[in-house]
């Protein structure tokens, strides 16, 4: 036995097994099928078209029928973070389409799972159902465009308690999901006490999305690129929710970010690398049919490194991540924080390396939108922003290696 178990990773169950080959089968067979049918249906009205492309709701019904659905959530699925990963790693292959066909899709998992840890019975009955059965989508509220919002304390949107309500007061953005007519509800977050000790200043409140005052300003495009549900500007202007609106306690919103996002990062992560395998699919098959000076690009040995340099990325990624999964779930969210923290620099960068790779040997095809190629790369070029940028998370491993004592002792420099 090992004295360190993390170190060894365990074989999946039987039913984790089962649920990749079907996961494999369902991308194959319908997600894949369906995406010119998305992309038709998603845009036909330009890029402030948000209504919901028929096509999904086909698809989640048939993702239900085979056992594929919630499978992010333990208590749901049956199923640990490390056996889940290579599962949202095949819905990663058609971002748009696979994660929310399963009903795995951010932010909404982030949302299900504060609910699931920290809400209330009547919370859980009113969203946290729904959003589980796929009828409803929801929206988190927490960046800001007047502060540096990777610093969470830095929070300026006021919640201010009279009575029995909350009035919020502020303005957010990069606030994904609102724009897609199904959300109903946001998690906003916001500061009820600026004279609290600095990580107690701030709480999260649910606001359903009718509620006066509400105002969903503008959809923000990623690289040109606008995604059906909408990465949102929102104004908060005097609204006002129950105090029972409250997600866990008052005062305890920067421990419910932390507890929200740090699975919402490995779950990214996870998809990443199915981007990554995807563009790498791509990359191969375009350098055996292309020719160019007499010759197959696979001839060409700078493609070939190419390759081999993304297999190799893609690998020594997933390993990170796969390992960050298996901490969560025999140690818990606290104890993986750093191995979370390197798979979310690690893995983005891996996949950006290898779409970027796969944009070069498709020439021009690959800027545009004859291939997924350039909306990919938009999207995890982004996510090196996302959920924390890379010199934020670079801060806390490197604050984390700092305080950690090496096995054996590193010895002393001759001169």
């Amino acid at each position: 036995m090992s004295d360190h178990p993390d170190l060894v990773l365990p074989a999946p169950s039987a039913r984790a097994v089962e649920l990749h080959d079907r996961m494999v089968a369902f991308m194959r067979d319908h997600v894949l099928p369906a995406e010119t049918t998305y992309a038709e249906q998603a845009f036909a009205g330009g890029p402030d078209d948000h209504r919901v492309p028929a096509v999904i709701e086909d698809l989640k019904r048939t993702a239900r029928e085979q056992g594929l659905w919630n499978l992010f959530l333990p208590h749901e699925s049956g199923l640990t973070q490390l056996e889940y990963a290579p599962i949202a790693e095949l819905s990663g292959w058609s971002n748009d389409l696979g994660p929310e066909a399963i009903n795995c899709q951010a932010p909404d998992t982030g949302n299900m799972e504060l609910l699931h840890l920290l809400g209330t019975e009547a919370q859980q009955e009113r969203w946290l159902r729904p959003l589980l059965d796929g009828e409803i989508r929801s929206a988190f509220a927490m960046t800001e465009p007047d502060v540096a919002s990777s610093d969470a304390t830095n929070i300026a949107t006021r919640i201010e308690r009279y009575g029995d309500e909350y009035v919020i007061n502020g303005r957010k953005w990069w606030t994904s999901g609102a724009m897609d007519p199904r959300c109903a509800l946001f998690v906003v977050m916001g500061k009820t006490d600026p004279e609290a000790v600095r990580h107690r200043q701030q709480t999260m409140v649910i606001v359903p999305r009718e509620t006066a005052g509400v105002t969903v300003v503008r959809d923000l495009p990623v690289f040109g690129h606008h995604d059906q549900h909408g990465h949102a500007v929102v104004t908060f202007e005097d609204v006002r929710v129950p105090v029972a609106n409250v997600v866990g306690e008052e005062g305890g919103g920067f421990a419910a970010a932390q507890a929200r996002l740090g699975p919402g990062r490995i779950h990214h992560c996870m998809r990443a690398l199915g981007a990554a395998e995807r563009a790498l699919a791509l990359l191969v098959a375009r350098a055996q049919q292309r020719v160019a000076f007499g010759s197959p690009l696979a001839d060409q040995g700078v493609v070939r490194q190419q390759i081999a340099e993304s297999r190799l990325e893609i690998d020594q990624a997933r390993l990170l991540c796969h390992r960050a999964c298996h901490v969560i779930d025999t140690q818990g969210n606290k104890a993986a924080a750093s191995l979370v923290a390197m798979a979310k620099v690690a893995v983005p960068r891996a996949a950006t390396a290898v779409i970027d790779r796969a944009i070069q040997v498709h020439g021009g095809a690959g800027v545009t939108d004859v291939t997924p190629l350039a909306a990919m790369y938009g999207w995890h070029r982004a996510m090196r922003l996302f959920d924390g940028p890379d010199e934020v998370h670079l801060r806390s491993i490197a604050k984390a290696e700092l305080g950690r004592e090496p096995v054996l002792p590193p010895g002393s420099t001759r001169v």
